[in-house]
């Protein structure tokens, strides 16, 4: 009997058990909300008192005493001294008295040490020809342009000062294409390529061949004194040897 005192099952025990798990949960649940919602809640802003502010400027200083009487000046006056600025412009200043005529200042010339007293009327020898440069400055700025002149008999064609190799086409030297290309170009006063033609045409080089004459300079063509348009005949020629392109011109 005793035994069987000892082991018997206490139900309200096991009751109590299953309920402190939620009994705590609660507990949390409670005790966060009591932490949150006076946190989460908006409270009203204090109010703020304005008040207004005058600015009142400051007062004026009192007067300086007047200085005191020196020995030689009973009246205990002092005389201001003028203070003139110096200037090296006197032309900002208004004259005093005005002139009866206005003077007209000279622009004198000034010569060249060594030279001689009211210049040569045609230069010196060496020199340019007579009206050389007025000439070709008044033929490019003032005339209109002068006509071409074409290249021949007594005129030559200018003289090539700059020259551009001209590329051989990919296509020609598959295709094994050579010979010449004639063109006919023509220069401005100052010797600039302003035109070219195919007078003879070359299959895949023409425009290989026109290409570089555009960017070739020659020498100002100069006739009586006077720069001229010239046209004249340029030739390319184009060969293929052992396999390396060579272009060139005649």
């Amino acid at each position: 009997m005793f035994q069987d005192a000892l082991f018997v099952p206490d139900r309200n025990f096991r009751a109590k058990a299953a309920a402190l798990p939620v009994a705590a949960l609660v507990h949390a649940v409670v005790l966060t909300l009591l932490v949150t919602i006076p946190l989460l809640r908006v409270g009203d802003l204090p109010e703020i008192d304005l008040t207004d502010v005058i600015v009142v400027p400051a007062p004026p200083r009192p007067p300086l005493p007047p200085p005191k009487a020196r020995a030689g000046n009973p009246g205990g006056h002092i005389r201001a001294k003028r203070a003139v600025a110096a200037s090296a412009d006197p032309w900002r200043f208004t004259p005093v008295v005005i002139p009866d005529g206005i003077v007209e200042e000279g622009f004198g010339v000034e010569g060249v040490e060594g030279g001689i007293e009211g210049g040569l009327d045609y230069g010196a020898d060496g020199g340019f020809p007579r009206n050389f440069i007025g000439n070709m400055l008044y033929t490019i700025i003032g005339e209109p342009a002068e006509p071409v002149v074409r290249a021949a008999g007594d005129i030559r064609a200018p003289r090539l000062v700059r020259k551009v190799e001209p590329d051989y086409p990919e296509i020609a030297r598959q295709a094994r294409v050579e010979g010449v290309v004639i063109l006919e170009a023509t220069t401005d006063v100052y010797g600039r390529v302003t035109g070219v033609r195919v007078l003879r045409s070359l299959p895949f080089l023409d425009e290989a061949a026109i290409e570089a004459v555009r960017q070739w300079v020659y020498e100002p063509m100069v006739i009586n004194g006077r720069p001229r348009p010239v046209t004249f005949t340029v030739t390319v020629r184009f060969v293929l040897k052992n396999s390396e392109e060579r272009a060139g011109d005649r």
